[in-house]
């Protein structure tokens, strides 16, 4: 640094990377727009996409103390808590539990229906959808609400299963992304929903953190050439060229961030349904989401799969608090500034 030819490179190049978070990019734009507007927290107390009770209690306890709150006004956004959505009584009806081998159908296709209309009716007012699980069949809703005000829509898909599968398990936590590409049939309690038009393409998603798949998965992921990064891409590249390839892949498209707390590895995440060792680092899943809060582009997140009822009471702790972490470091949270 002696060298004033050699400082003046070096400053060039810090400017360069600098300019690339500046508000001249239209994804910049899209988020300054966004961010003075506000949160829309939206509780789903939802167990009905798998076997597991508990799931549901999520978003309450979530709330509880009020911290989430806090925090996330003190990264300066305006917060509005929504309320949850108002499950539906679980039908009883033989009929009605189990159609050709998929559980629930009607139950969880009511669910998400009202959770589209919820989240399309916040991206409408360009308030930017914080959606609190509740298990990953909620991701339906979600994900079709916010592609009809954003039809480009980015998925950034973070979990330990790729959740692409059609009726081998029956529990529809496993299939939301098989409805929202339009690759499965036609199942009762989802007509709402148009599978020739779907509201996904498979170029807008984007897998992180994949490591528990079935083979007709593996199979459809290579065949399709679905963008997806494993945990041996992790391990082998590191979480920061992961992220950049991710970027871009995305290019300017808005990103909706599908995190479910399994992505994590249990160490860090315990209280989940179906924990899978091997996963991501709390530190791995946290630089994930701020780099999509840096890229300007995050339109809408949902973390799901947090079960008070699995674990001790440590357990629980430690895996809420890491929860919420990751809703904090999307919104702009940084280990010691906030780096807009």
């Amino acid at each position: 640094l002696d060298d004033p030819c050699a400082m003046k490179r070096a400053l060039n190049r810090l400017s360069t990377v600098r300019n690339r978070f500046t508000n001249t990019s239209p994804s910049r734009q899209l988020y300054t727009k966004l961010k003075s507007k506000s949160i829309d927290i939206i509780g789903v107390p939802f167990s009905g996409g798998q076997p597991k009770g508990g799931v549901d209690k999520a978003p309450s306890i979530m709330r509880s103390d009020g911290k989430i709150f806090d925090h996330i006004s003190q990264l300066g956004w305006t917060v509005n808590d929504l309320g949850d959505i108002q499950v539906p009584t679980k039908p009883e009806e033989p009929e009605a539990v189990v159609v050709d081998r998929v559980k629930n159908p009607h139950w969880v296709g009511a669910v998400n229906k009202m959770l589209s209309e919820k989240v399309a009716a916040s991206a409408a007012k360009h308030h930017v959808p914080i959606i609190i699980g509740g298990d990953h069949s909620i991701a339906v809703g979600s994900i079709h609400g916010m592609t009809r005000q954003y039809p480009n829509l980015g998925v950034l898909w973070v979990d330990a299963h790729a959740d692409i599968n059609t009726s081998d398990s029956g529990n529809l936590h496993g299939m939301p992304l098989s409805f929202l590409m339009g690759l499965t049939r036609e199942v009762p309690g989802f007509e709402w929903i148009d599978l020739k038009n779907p509201a996904i393409r498979l170029d807008q998603l984007v897998y992180i953190g994949l490591r528990d798949l079935q083979n007709e998965e593996k199979d459809f992921l290579r065949d399709q050439n679905i963008k997806s990064f494993d945990m041996h891409d992790v391990d082998k590249y590191g979480i920061g060229a992961v992220m950049g390839s991710a970027m871009k892949i995305f290019g300017d498209r808005p990103i909706h961030i599908s995190f479910d707390i399994d992505a994590l590895d249990p160490s860090e995440a315990p209280s989940t349904g179906t924990p899978v060792r091997g996963g991501l680092t709390f530190r791995e899943g946290a630089f994930i989401c701020e780099y999509v809060h840096r890229s300007g582009k995050l339109v809408s997140m949902e973390l799901v799969e947090i079960n008070p009822s699995l674990g001790s009471y440590e357990q629980v702790n430690r895996t809420l608090s890491s929860g919420i972490s990751m809703i904090k470091s999307a919104l702009g949270d940084a280990l010691t500034h906030n780096r807009d």
